[in-house]
């Protein structure tokens, strides 16, 4: 989904986006027993200080029962210091999410 909404992005004149994932929280132990697929290699990791370099954004995330997954909630938890000084203040922002299933609580995510 987000592939397609950076195509979407990178079609309109003069915006160029950049696809980013946020840092995996579990460890490699955890991800095997829990068979989680692996991590694509095309896609790096962003680290908060960055997102100072953008103009705009569009997050996305999974969501489960209405709530975004916990390395996307500690992503933003690491923001804190953009936050409290403005420092992303009158950049344009937005989301999008998915989820798995039609009753879970997408409509409590945004």
């Amino acid at each position: 989904m987000a592939r397609e909404v950076q195509r979407g992005a990178n079609s309109v004149l003069g915006v160029e986006a950049t696809l980013w994932q946020v840092p995996e929280t579990l460890s490699s132990v955890i991800l095997q027993k829990m068979k989680a697929p692996p991590k694509t290699n095309d896609v790096p990791v962003i680290r908060p200080h960055q997102l100072k370099e953008a103009d705009g954004f569009l997050f996305g995330f999974p969501s489960r029962f209405g709530v975004m997954a916990a390395q996307c909630k500690a992503f933003f938890d690491a923001t804190y210091e953009l936050w409290a000084s403005q420092a992303l203040a009158g950049k344009p922002a937005g989301i999008f999410w998915s989820t798995g299933f039609h009753g879970g609580g997408q409509e409590l995510t945004a």
